[in-house]
């Protein structure tokens, strides 16, 4: 905790730090005590919302985008929550208190996002607790003491804490749910308050016609909180009366005029619906005598549930009414609906079918006579599309009420009821005889079809309802999963007769049709074929979980294998009769006959194609299930689960119904999964013929059979070893094919990189043949780049294997140990294993087996390389297929696999390509290929303490005798090779500062480097890379082409060239400098921003690959180095003083300071020494910057020298070097941090700093404002004044730098400051001040923000209070911003002193007496902000002294107004406006007499006046949108003087 304390300005490590805290108080509640750091805690939870507040534009620091994360803190607080007294609950009521209003709908900003997602999260999280301490099983969690546990009363202080905002959010822009969900949770916690407000508002919004938004809002809020109304409770028995109220007041909402409206309407009826049974009980009373009162209400009440059921169907006919669809019986569905009609549909149908499951008996028959006279009706009218529409929705319904009606008798008897439904099949068989010779005619004949043969073999179709003799007890209650008792229907052997006997008299007519089509004995029109073919895919539909599936012998030779790969078999629920003709194998044989005759005769018949197409997936996936419609309702079922889940009491407590749906979903699921992956010869056929339609002629028949393609490559098990060469075979150069199908092999290999991420993907005889066929078919005489959708496609395919590619293992092994517990395993008792284990001679040949596949995938990894290589050679290839070649090739390095040397030599030649982007992948690779070939190096083990001589103390950490040795020290700088060699290097900046690495491993220092590899010890590719950069030419040319432009004013310093260079000069030393020299000097004099990033790249590279260099090299580089970097900074532009400092904190970075001496006393010469203007100045300053913000504690001395350097200089004439002196203080005092057992740091301290300064601007501490009289910045005036004032803007640049990047704020060093600050910074915001008046306006409410520890603010306000007698209203006036801002960024902290809050609260009341009416005002609005956030409480002893103030009696005579005592008054009402303007958005017991007080003043003399008018028109403007609530607070006497003083007179009157 005392690191989190001693960080004040949240660096992006404290988010982290947090959710430890959270895990731990979340893990070990009651158990560690939080009591002392809650007003921290909760201060610093206030700061991290980011929250606006003042009425100035506030400058937000830098540091605050670190916040922290909603769910830690949720989780952090409802840890705090409960125990003796409960702390937490005061602070979290005060939290939301200050936050409330900004939940207000008119209230929209970037912060309103966390703020919705804490009120969403919060409750969830302590139902969590409380389910944890209440509900949830016994566990190995620790466990809640009793103490700590959250009783009734502090749920219930938790719900009041949270009601106001939750209410206030629900109206939110951003939508409701976040409310909704945070009320369904307090609802579980605490139904009596948290029910009775939004039933309230429930109620008005569906009495008013005018807010439809607040209708949807409500509803919303009300589908989460239903069950918590419904269930019988003790705390809220009087919730279950509102259901019947709540269902007749909703029904208006089904408005056809109106989507959202209805669909929530929708919502709501379908949820309580589901939640109660529509039985009429009215006459329970009379036959039970031990019903309580409440219960007799609700039994009488029921009798009106057959009202509402039959006004909603009502509605829905008139919705159905206004459809625009027009439909009658016999059409197909067309696709004119628009997206929401489909969406009200939905809701209707699905809606009425919970009606029709949930109500008796009784209320049904009067339904079902209801839709018969409509029907009547609507044929006498001949309304036959009335008819249409209205049959959709309730035809099904109507349908699977009866099939649902049939259960109910089958539950009471099940077996007489059986045989009376075999007999009713039989006579019903004569009835689908005739319909089935009906439909045969009709034109369209599936949907009925489909419809007739589902309901038929539905087998596992849960015939069932809840049993409906339920009296009221029933609603809301939970199902038992242990005793559900579904009845499952399953067909008997006459139904299953039936169902073969219907498809011989459908089905093998229309097979035998095809197939005399298809040989030319009766050809049929292509209407005709496509009738044939919908009712073939409509007979496989309806029997698909009938027929079993196609079988056959396997592919084999796919992939060799030890083990079976054989699968094992799931039963769902159906025995197949082999007796019987199997129709999915006949019905596969027809189709492919028809599918080649289509493709020969008539390619251009596509809707048939179409067909087939579906025809062929249902084949192969179709048991009864499409995954699609599964996926639609198992979303639709979680939705519904989570708006009626009860997290509360958890244990799958969900109502009977959902549990019946889950079952469902279950068993489908089953049969979805029961899908075989064996590969057989029937499979392969059906995909060979998939195949040719994904390359035929027509692209949307492509498209779909590539669908298809795809889902059975990614079901079949090695099937893409069978397929993948038949693609490749369409794009090989020799294959003469048609562009489609060139287009279309190339979709399949697109689909096959996509999302089912293919094991072909890791399979190296795939990914070899693929990658060269790609690169090949740049050959192919059908390919032609002038099409631009082939270049797309290309490109797409080309980045998906980018994405996708992961380096594909070639060396696996399995170690011995594995193989013994795999042993183990298979030989254990319990449980036995199901496998004979193996042999001796079986495991053998397994490991001897895995030994030749390492071999051969090596062999095939070098094919690969060389195969892209010879297409690389071929002159004929495209140049986009040169770069793809290029790029595939650099996929191929490895660190397990030396590159083969053919490819460096191509890496190296393509370092001068004449393309560009050959040339970025060369340097890329070449970077890679340079760090295989490093060379290890030895390193030694050391001790610290042997180096220093000196044990470490335990527990202490920071700058100390024990790592002096690793920090620069300039008497002690290796400047000889005897020295070079004998110290220690640490590399690390991080080892050391806090303590040491368990083995501290160096480079051995005794070990003389051997510098030059001589060219016989050199490997293949090493010689190729010497050979190459050892010749002239080719270094001219890569030089030129480094040195070219890319993209005008967008490049910078490229990381990947400086790896290529870091890596030359690890692994060969200084060999090639002496050709590069000559190029560096020629780049460094051209001021060119190119040419200077070209030598940037170098000389980074050069420093850090000379790391291991022995004295002698390094010496002689940093000879011709200095010179160099010195020419290069003198030609420093604008365009390159970025890359410089990149350059130099790339090279620092990691590397001990002491080698690099040459390089810090180069950059630390003379900085500002004026010599070319202010920008080299400024430039030299931030390269500097860069490099020692890279060594941050090791070197102190040289921040010790640069501070020494600077402070003569910090009176600059020019912006922008004061603003880089800024920053680079910054970075001088970035270590000076007191953390926990550190030592203090050796580097500067503010501390001793900010007096120096302090004693230099004497001259402006005496003067009472301070105005920038210099304005000729470049007169030499010398004068004390002047050069304090230049002083003042540097030092003020230092602040803003602080502010974002520091640890902590030096509190007491910037108060020191803060006088002058204040005297400074102007009132008004205004663009045109000076610089200096705009950065004190910025360090003021930057330093407001600031977090301050308890020991600080006697020290704040005593400065505060200081400069409230100030002579200078301005500075008076300040005092007020910078007050409102401190209180609200340090709320709890403040309030944990009690002292200082009445500091704070009289400081208000003297400056609300001040005389100056600008500071007076301003007063008025920080006092109710303070009362706003109920920084102190509106007593009563307040409301008396602003009462008396504003009572105070003016003069009679006109003529000499005495202003004290005109002060005094408009003192007392703008306290009393104040208090009114704190409660924006409802109306306390105090508020109305204060407002009549006010009212009295509006003839006062001016200000007066105008400040009443004000706050009257405040008031009217936030109580305006709840007007008809807030009424209700005033007595009739009150309200008639309001509306006198609220409604504006009128103009005539």
């Amino acid at each position: 905790m005392s690191l989190w304390t001693s960080v004040q300005n949240q660096p992006s490590w404290e988010g982290h730090l947090v959710n430890l805290f959270a895990r731990l108080a979340n893990d070990n509640i009651g158990y560690v005590d939080w009591t002392p750091y809650i007003p921290t805690i909760f201060t610093r939870i206030l700061r991290s919302l980011n929250l606006p507040v003042g009425v100035s534009q506030m400058v937000a620091p830098r540091y605050l985008t670190n916040s922290y994360d909603i769910g830690h803190l949720v989780l952090w607080i409802t840890a705090l929550l409960g125990g003796p007294g409960n702390p937490a609950q005061k602070e979290l009521t005060c939290l939301f208190n200050s936050i409330a209003s900004f939940y207000h709908p008119s209230n929209h900003g970037r912060w309103q996002s966390r703020l919705m997602r804490l009120l969403q999260r919060l409750p969830a999280s302590v139902v969590r607790r409380v389910h944890r301490e209440r509900h949830a099983a016994p566990s190995w969690i620790t466990l809640v003491p009793e103490c700590q546990k959250l009783t009734d009363t502090d749920l219930q202080a938790f719900t009041r804490s949270l009601i106001g905002a939750t209410l206030l959010a629900m109206f939110s822009k951003t939508g409701s749910t976040d409310a909704a969900y945070a009320l369904q949770n307090l609802a579980l916690l605490t139904p009596e308050l948290a029910i009775p407000p939004v039933l309230e508002k429930t109620y008005a919004a569906m009495e008013t016609l005018t807010e439809p938004h607040t209708l949807t809002a409500t509803l919303s809020c009300m589908i989460g909180m239903a069950r918590s109304l419904v269930s019988p409770n003790n705390h809220y028995p009087e919730g279950r009366a509102h259901v019947l109220p709540l269902l007749m007041g909703s029904l208006p909402g089904v408005d056809p005029n109106d989507f959202s409206k209805c669909m929530i309407t929708f919502q709501f009826i379908a949820t309580f619906t589901t939640l109660v049974p529509l039985v009429d009980c009215s006459s329970a009373p009379s036959r039970h005598s031990d019903l309580t009162e409440i219960e007799k209400d609700l039994c009488f009440a029921s009798a009106e549930f057959e009202d509402f059921v039959l006004q909603f169907l009502d509605r829905c006919f008139a919705l159905i009414d206004s459809s625009t669809l027009e439909q009658t019986r016999d059409e197909m569905e067309t696709d004119t609906q628009t997206h929401l009609e489909s969406l009200v549909e939905l809701g209707l149908s699905s809606t009425v079918n919970t009606i029709l499951t949930q109500c008796s008996t009784e209320i049904y028959k009067l339904l079902k006579e209801k839709h018969d006279n409509t029907v009547l009706i609507a044929e006498t009218v001949q309304q036959k599309k009335l008819l249409g529409k209205y049959n959709r929705v309730s035809q099904f319904a109507v349908e699977e009420f009866e099939a649902l009606q049939d259960t109910l008798n089958l539950e009471r008897d099940l077996r007489t009821e059986a045989e009376n439904f075999a007999r009713a099949m039989v006579v019903e068989q004569k009835q689908l005889k005739r319909q089935s010779q009906i439909l045969m005619q009709s034109s369209f004949p599936s949907q009925a079809l489909q419809e007739a043969l589902s309901q038929v073999t539905r087998l596992t179709q849960d015939l069932e309802t809840q049993r409906l003799e339920h009296q009221h007890q029933d609603w809301g209650r939970a199902g038992d999963v242990a005793a559900l008792g579904v009845c499952w229907h399953v067909p008997s052997q006459e139904e299953e007769n039936f169902v073969f006997q219907l498809l011989s008299r459908l089905l093998h007519p229309e097979l035998q049709r095809i197939k005399g089509h298809v040989s030319g004995d009766h050809p049929m029109s292509r209407e005709e074929l496509l009738q044939s073919l919908a009712i073939v895919q409509h007979c496989l539909l309806g029997a698909g979980s009938m027929l079993p599936p196609l079988d056959g012998p396997h592919v084999s030779d796919l992939i060799p294998s030890m083990v079976n790969l054989g699968e094992i078999k799931l039963h769902i629920g159906v025995d197949y009769d082999d007796s019987r003709e199997n129709y999915r194998e006949s019905i596969c044989q027809t189709m492919r006959l028809l599918l080649h005759h289509i493709l020969e005769h008539s390619e251009d018949d596509t809707k048939s194609l179409f067909v087939i197409i579906k025809i062929i997936s249902d084949l192969m996936f179709f048991r009864g299930t499409h995954k699609k419609e599964f996926d639609s309702r198992w979303k639709s079922f979680t939705l519904v689960k989570k708006s009626m889940e009860n997290r509360l009491h958890g244990k799958k407590q969900h109502i009977r119904a959902l549990l019946i749906d889950r079952v469902l979903l279950q068993h489908e699921m089953r049969k979805l999964v029961v899908e075989g992956s064996e590969y057989k010869v029937v499979h392969q056929e059906l995909l060979c013929n998939l195949l040719l339609l994904s390359t035929s002629t027509y692209s949307q028949v492509r498209s779909r059979a590539q669908n298809v393609l795809t889902a059975a490559l990614g079901t079949y098990s090695f099937s893409y070893r069978d397929l993948i060469p038949r693609i490749l075979q369409l794009l090989s150069p020799q294959h003469n094919g048609t562009r489609q199908q060139f287009k279309g092999a190339l979709y399949c290999l697109l689909a096959l990189h996509g999302s089912i991420s293919l094991p072909s993907a890791r399979d190296w005889d795939c990914v070899g043949e693929v990658w060269l066929a790609l690169v090949r078919c740049g050959l192919s005489p059908t390919m032609t780049l002038e099409e631009a959708s082939i270049g797309r496609l290309l490109d797409d395919i080309t980045d998906r294997i980018h994405r996708q590619h992961d380096t594909i293992g070639i060396y696996f092994t399995v170690s011995e140990g594995c193989v013994e517990v795999a042993n183990l395993i298979a030989h254990s008792e319990k449980p036995t294993p199901c496998l004979e284990p193996p042999s001796v001679e079986e495991l053998k040949e397994g490991l001897q087996r895995q030994r030749i596949k390492n071999v051969v995938a090596a062999r095939k990894y070098e094919k690969l390389v060389n195969d892209l290589l010879d297409c690389l050679e071929d002159r004929d290839l495209p140049w986009k297929f040169e770069h793809m070649a290029t790029d595939l090739l650099s996929l191929q390095l490895r660190d397990d696999h030396p590159l083969p040397p053919d490819a460096v030599l191509f890496f190296t030649q393509g370092l001068i390509h004449d393309s560009i982007s050959i040339r970025k992948v060369a340097i890329s690779a070449m970077a890679g290929v340079l760090k295989q070939l490093k060379r290890p190096r030895k390193k030694v083990a050391v001790k610290p303490s042997d180096i220093s001589g000196i044990e470490d103390p335990e527990g202490v950490c920071g700058d100390r005798e024990g790592n002096r040795w690793l920090q620069y020290d300039s008497n002690n700088l290796p400047l000889s090779e005897e020295q070079w060699d004998t110290q220690p290097y640490v590399e690390k900046t991080h080892w050391g500062y806090y303590t040491w690495p368990r083995e501290m491993m160096i480079h051995a220092a005794s070990e003389k480097p051997k510098d030059d590899l001589t060219y016989e010890e050199m490997s293949e590719g090493e010689k190729i890379i010497f050979e190459y950069f050892s010749d002239p030419e080719f270094i001219d040319q890569l030089i030129e082409f480094l040195s070219l432009e890319d993209r005008k004013g967008k490049d910078s310093f490229n990381p990947r060239r400086f790896c290529l260079f870091k890596g030359l000069f690890c692994n060969y030393g200084d060999v090639f400098l002496p050709l590069l020299w000559p190029h560096l000097e020629q780049l460094a004099s051209d001021p060119h921003e190119s040419s200077q990033r070209c030598v940037c790249e170098i000389t980074a590279g050069l420093i850090r690959g000379s790391k291991l260099w022995s004295f002698s090299k390094v010496d002689r580089l940093w000879k011709l180095l200095c010179p160099l970097i010195r020419t290069a900074l003198t030609n420093i532009t604008v365009e390159t003083y970025t890359d410089w400092g990149t350059c130099i904190a790339t090279a620092c970075e990691g590397r001990d300071p002491r080698k690099l001496h040459w390089l810090f006393e180069l950059l630390m010469e003379s900085p500002l020494s004026g010599e070319g203007g202010s920008f080299r100045d400024a430039s030299l300053l931030y390269v500097l910057q860069g490099g020692l913000a890279q060594q941050q504690w090791r070197v102190s001395e040289l921040l010790h020298r640069l501070l020494a350097y600077l402070e003569p200089k910090l009176t600059q004439v020019y912006k922008n070097v004061r603003e880089r002196i800024g920053s680079v203080l910054t970075y001088i005092f970035m270590i000076d941090v007191a953390l926990p057992n550190t030592r203090p740091t050796s580097s500067p301290h503010v501390a001793e700093f900010v007096p120096r300064v302090l004693e230099r601007l004497k001259p402006l501490t005496s003067e009472p404002e301070i105005h920038n009289h210099v304005h000729e910045e470049n007169t030499q005036e010398t004068d004390e004044r002047t050069q304090a004032v230049k002083l003042l803007k540097t030092v003020l640049k230092w602040l803003m730098a602080s502010a974002g990047r520091t640890f902590t704020t030096p509190v007491q060093q910037q108060l020191q400051l803060l006088p002058l600050l204040f005297k400074i910074a102007p009132v008004e915001i205004d663009e045109s001040y000076d610089e200096m008046k705009q950065d004190a306006r910025t360090c003021l409410s930057l330093m407001s923000q600031g977090l301050l520890y308890p020991e600080h603010i006697p020290l704040v306000l005593a400065a505060l209070e200081e400069m409230a007698s100030s002579r200078s209203w301005h500075a008076r006036f300040s005092v007020l911003t910078y007050l409102q801002i401190m209180v609200f960024y340090n709320l709890f902290t403040l309030l944990s002193v009690p002292a200082e809050v009445l500091r704070i609260r009289k400081l208000v009341m003297q400056l609300l007496l001040d005389e100056q009416l600008e500071v007076r005002d301003m007063a008025g609005t920080t006092l109710s902000g303070l009362l706003q956030c109920q920084f102190f409480p509106l007593d009563s002893s307040l409301q008396t002294q602003l009462q008396t103030l504003s009572q105070t009696r003016l003069p009679k005579a006109r003529g000499e107004l005495a202003s004290t005592d005109l002060v005094r008054r408009h003192a007392g009402v703008l306290g009393l406006s104040a208090c009114i303007l704190s409660s924006p958005y409802d109306v306390p017991e105090w508020m109305p007499q204060i407002l009549m007080d006010l009212s009295d003043h509006l003839n006062d003399p001016q200000p007066i006046e105008m400040t009443v008018k004000k706050t009257l028109s405040e008031f009217r403007r936030t109580h305006h949108d709840n007007w008809q609530e807030h009424r209700q607070c005033f007595t009739d006497d009150q309200l008639l003087v309001l509306t006198d003083l609220l409604v504006s007179p009128c103009y005539y009157a």
